[in-house]
């Protein structure tokens, strides 16, 4: 008996593909918040969504990320051992220790080193976006689609410039991501040559670093030391994997919801473009509100219960079921997160022991995509009805699939 990622898909996209307000108002009508569904062998998957319950059990020990505490023999995408060996499957002294050795290198020094990379970056993506649509009397020429011209080039950008990733590399790594995103759209074989070649891909570049050594986050880790312990070979391979699938996909997807969004609301955009600067006290809490509402993800990533924990109105979650705790309803949560002026207490990076080390370069990245966006592009519209933007709804995630623009009239770079 095994649970994939596709069977709880299959389960559960009827309760949680829908827009992130509908699915909380849906879920906290349940009894204590919870929802459970059944899959087709008879397993049971749980949906907690109500924020203390949330707040809470993403630091509870009590609830395992290591699959080996599923009864039910979860195997979610069924990655390689040699992808396995990360943060995000481990608990306790396991946890502690390589999250040690990684803090050492994700520093908050490294992090800040990128703001004028990342600056450069953006303004040079709007200066591809101007030279297409805009002609030679500054006005409109016609319409882009911002994910694929911004939202998507950014974060791999920004991605491959903190671990050391060369450009080309870095669009094949964003092609596997997309497979590994949606594993029912993709054949076994193909599933499997995705795997097969992220670990080539990963594995040529750490030999790379090794050999020739430079000042970015894969030669960083390589070199991470804790006494006489340091990063095996399979750690360090599912390290950059995590980094680069979890840190490119959600920052997409953050920022093209966030752009939409502002959009559609032209006093929060005019207020975007009266900020001086991307590191400003007032964009500083326009990104915490905006990674409240839009964050891309609708669950965290599961987890699995070491002994029956007890919820609101008598609901009690077995030993060894499998537990999706819903950060966007927590984040609706009008007791909790979704209480007026509450944003700093969201919960899309997580909580506890667990919480995203990467939170503070994706806060700096998505302040940068959105103030450099509004303020070059004063006239930047949606070139359709928000009602017709197609969006991709999943258990784990909820993102536009595309986002089309006019931009009318430019502004230069900043100085």
């Amino acid at each position: 008996m095994t649970v994939k990622d596709a069977d709880i898909a299959r389960a559960l996209i009827p309760v949680l593909g829908a827009d992130h307000e509908v699915v909380a108002e849906r879920l906290h009508a349940e009894p204590g918040g919870v929802h459970c569904a059944r899959l087709a062998g008879g397993e049971r998957i749980w949906v907690v969504s109500r924020y203390e319950d949330v707040r809470n059990l993403l630091a509870d020990p009590r609830l395992a990320l290591n699959k080996k505490a599923s009864q039910a023999g979860y195997e979610g995408f069924g990655l390689p051992p040699a992808l396995e060996a990360n943060l995000l499957n481990l608990d306790g002294e396991d946890h502690a220790r390589l999250r040690r050795l990684v803090s050492s290198a994700f520093t908050a020094r490294r992090v800040e080193g990128l703001r004028e990379r990342i600056q450069g970056q953006a303004d040079a993506l709007i200066d591809v976006l101007i030279d297409a649509l805009v002609g030679d009397t500054g006005s409109s020429a016609g319409m882009a689609d911002l994910v694929s011209a911004y939202a998507a080039p950014l974060p791999i950008a920004v991605i491959c410039d903190l671990l050391g990733v060369p450009g080309e590399q870095g669009a094949t790594l964003r092609g596997y991501t997309q497979v590994l995103l949606a594993p029912g759209e993709y054949g076994p074989e193909q599933v499997a040559g995705t795997m097969r070649g992220i670990i080539g891909l990963l594995s040529g570049l750490l030999a790379a670093k090794r050999d020739e050594p430079a000042d970015d986050l894969l030669s960083a880790m390589i070199a991470a030391r804790d006494g006489a312990d340091r990063l095996s070979e399979d750690e360090l391979l599912s390290l950059a994997f995590l980094i680069l699938f979890a840190g490119y996909e959600n920052s997409v997807h953050v920022i093209s919801a966030a752009v939409a969004r502002l959009l559609t609301d032209p006093a929060a955009a005019d207020a975007v473009r009266a900020e001086p600067d991307p590191h400003t006290p007032g964009m500083t809490a326009l990104v915490e509100e905006v990674l409240r509402r839009d964050q891309p993800g609708t669950t965290a990533i599961r987890r699995f219960p070491t002994e029956d924990v007890a919820l609101g109105d008598g609901v009690v979650i077995p030993a060894g079921d499998t537990v999706l705790l819903s950060v966007s309803s927590a984040n609706r949560d009008p007791q909790g997160a979704g209480s007026p002026g509450a944003g700093a207490g969201h919960v899309t990076f997580g909580h506890g022991v667990h919480y995203c080390l990467g939170a503070p370069l994706a806060r700096l990245e998505v302040r940068i995509a959105l103030w450099t966006l509004l303020a070059r592009l004063p006239d930047l519209a949606l070139a359709v009805p928000s009602e017709e933007l197609v969006w991709r709804s999943s258990h784990r995630q909820r993102s536009l699939a595309a986002l089309p623009v006019t931009v009318g009239k430019v502004l230069p770079r900043s100085s």
